[in-house]
C-alpha cells in the first residue's frame, strides 16, 4: 500500500470503533443478568437521571435519530420497563416513564454495573486519573465534531 493514511492501524476511528464494541461486549453478561440490552441500559440511565420525558429529548440526550430510539422503547415497553404516553400539552409527543420494575432496576444496576465493568478495567494498565482524562479528550472530540 502506497498510502500510509489508508492502513487500518493508522486510523483513530478504528481504534475508537474497536474500543467501544469491546466495553460495549464487556457490560453484555451484566446486563444480561438484568435481561436489558446496552442501548436500553442507555435509556435507563437517561430516564434515572430525569424520569418522564419526550421521546425526543431522550433520542437528543443519547445522539441518536428518534426513529432509532422509538423501537428500543416499544421492546423496553414489552418488558414493563417504561410506559410511553401522549403529552398533555402536545398530543403529538410521547413521554416516556419509568414503571417500578425500571425504578427498581437502578438498584440492581448498581449492584451489578460498577463491580462488574471495575474487574474488566482491572486487567487495564490505565489508573481512574487516566480514564477520566481519556472522558475529558473524547468529549472534546465529541463536541468539536458535532460543529
Amino acid at each position: 500500500m502506497m498510502h500510509a493514511e489508508l492502513q487500518l492501524d493508522n486510523q483513530i476511528c478504528f481504534r475508537l470503533y474497536t474500543a467501544a464494541r469491546l466495553i460495549t461486549q464487556a457490560y453484555t453478561p451484566i446486563l444480561n443478568e438484568l435481561g436489558i440490552t446496552y442501548p436500553q441500559y442507555l435509556v435507563l440511565m437517561v430516564l434515572w437521571e430525569q424520569d418522564s420525558q419526550p421521546v425526543n429529548d431522550i433520542a437528543h440526550r443519547l445522539q441518536l435519530e428518534t426513529n432509532t430510539v422509538t423501537p428500543l422503547l416499544q421492546r423496553m415497553e414489552k418488558l414493563g420497563i417504561v410506559v410511553r404516553k401522549r403529552g398533555k400539552e402536545d398530543k403529538r409527543q410521547q413521554i416516556v416513564s419509568l414503571t417500578k420494575k425500571g425504578r427498581d432496576m437502578e438498584e440492581e444496576a448498581y449492584k451489578l454495573i460498577p463491580a462488574g465493568m471495575g474487574e474488566t478495567l482491572k486487567a487495564c494498565p490505565l489508573q481512574m486519573d487516566d480514564y477520566t482524562l481519556l472522558a475529558s479528550e473524547l468529549d472534546s472530540i465529541i463536541e468539536t465534531l458535532k460543529k
